[in-house]
């Protein structure tokens, strides 16, 4: 069989191979601990369900404008003034099947062949992957201080003259770090003096715990929005715990948005408008439930802070947002992927490799879950691995004897 070389680049998602090991090991019985998935175990806000129901009841589902509903487009305006203080006009904005299309038909959009996208190291697994989809060339920025934000020096050193664009996800995934003002500002400036674009990947920006603030880049912009170099990706997956309704959008301007509407609509068309009214109707409707949402995991947060400092040798610096860990568990391997297999052969929980995220070592745990999820995952992961911890332990009914430490 002849397969384009393209497509044979194009590694298999990570996160995506582990929730379907999950559910096969879960249809046969098996008690998997699931501390893979970044999705929130909540239920979809009842405004957003409301108004989707009030769409299929209506009867008229038809194609929509590509580039979105105008009612939809409205409120994402509206929100856009309230959180991030911009004003824009619909021609702004473009709505997508999920943040992950919005981010394919924007670096489609702005990249020639080997162009090259500066990618900020731990990142979200799909950035380089989407980069070479679109036949540009992904560059990995890591921190050299063992932290999780990477200097404004190292960034500047590996700009070139190919250089397209810079992703910043501003709280991390996997890190759930939050970028430092000054670092935000740095990089606003620069890439408004460079002429690079500064792609914002705000999924998470609300997700923040102790009253600390995610510093957004339209912050730091004087530029007005049809001149502004700072691109922003949001959507109502991670906010509002709706990851399987697929919608997000960007806000940039109005010649970026005319051509990314004519790349939506020689691939995706439109977005279902059921899912455009669901959305609509999270933004929309009480907002108490984004607050709800963000208290629950902050608690999760803290108890699996103090599950893992109780396990010996493991390093993790305290996720300042989003749902997510990063671990260093090199003082068990240098090998996430062996280890990560080996959490999930023995202990029968799921997590992700750092290697997937440019952090070899480090495995990503999420906290979206239940509370008792989280306790009894990090202590199956604790019998696995730490010879401090007891030799025997009850995974579901069975009891369970370390023998390979």
């Amino acid at each position: 069989m002849s397969i384009s070389q393209l497509a044979r680049s194009i590694v298999e998602s990570p996160t995506l191979r582990l929730n379907e090991e999950a559910r096969l090991l879960r249809e046969k019985g098996e008690p998997v601990i699931h501390l893979g998935i970044g999705e929130p175990k909540n239920k979809a806000p009842i405004g957003a369900i409301l108004s989707s129901a009030a769409k299929l009841v209506s009867g008229d589902v038809k194609y929509t404008p590509t580039d979105g509903i105008p009612s939809l487009k409205k409120a994402i305006l509206r929100y856009t003034e309230d959180h991030y203080d911009r004003a824009a006009a619909p021609e702004n904005v473009i709505v997508s099947d999920g943040a992950k299309q919005c981010l394919f038909n924007l670096l489609f959009t702005l990249c020639n062949p080997q162009d090259e996208v500066i990618v900020l190291a731990p990142y979200w697994v799909s950035y380089p992957e989407i980069i070479k989809m679109v036949g540009a060339v992904p560059v990995i920025v890591k921190p050299e201080d063992g932290s999780f934000v990477p200097r404004f020096s190292d960034v500047e050193r590996v700009v070139s003259s190919s250089t397209k664009a810079i992703i910043l996800n501003s709280p991390n995934n996997p890190s759930g770090a939050i970028a430092p003002e000054a670092f935000v500002a740095e990089l606003v400036r620069f890439c408004e003096k460079k002429g690079i674009w500064l792609i914002a990947d705000d999924i998470y920006h609300k997700l923040v715990f102790d009253g600390k603030v995610a510093p957004p880049a339209w912050r730091y912009s004087s530029a007005d929005m049809e001149s502004t170099k700072v691109l922003v990706v949001n959507g109502v997956a991670k906010l509002y715990g709706m990851t399987g309704f697929r919608i997000g959008w960007i806000v940039a301007p109005r010649k970026l948005v005319q051509i990314m509407t004519n790349v939506q609509a020689q691939t995706t068309s439109c977005v279902s408008p059921v899912l455009q009214a669901a959305a609509e109707g999270a933004l929309t409707g009480l907002q108490g439930v984004v607050e709800g949402l963000r208290l629950t995991i902050q608690n999760n947060r803290d108890v699996l802070m103090n599950e893992l400092r109780t396990f010996t040798g493991i390093r993790v610096a305290k996720p300042e947002g989003t749902f997510y860990a990063l671990p260093d568990f090199r003082a068990y391997s240098n090998d996430s992927v062996g280890l990560s297999k080996l959490l999930l052969q023995k202990a029968r929980v799921v997590t992700v490799p750092g290697r997937e995220f440019g952090m070899e070592g480090h495995l990503r745990l999420s906290f979206a879950g239940t509370v008792k999820d989280v306790m009894e995952g990090v202590a199956r992961m604790k019998w696995a691995l730490d010879p401090a911890s007891p030799n025997e332990i009850y995974i579901g009914d069975r009891k369970m004897v370390r023998d390979w430490l």
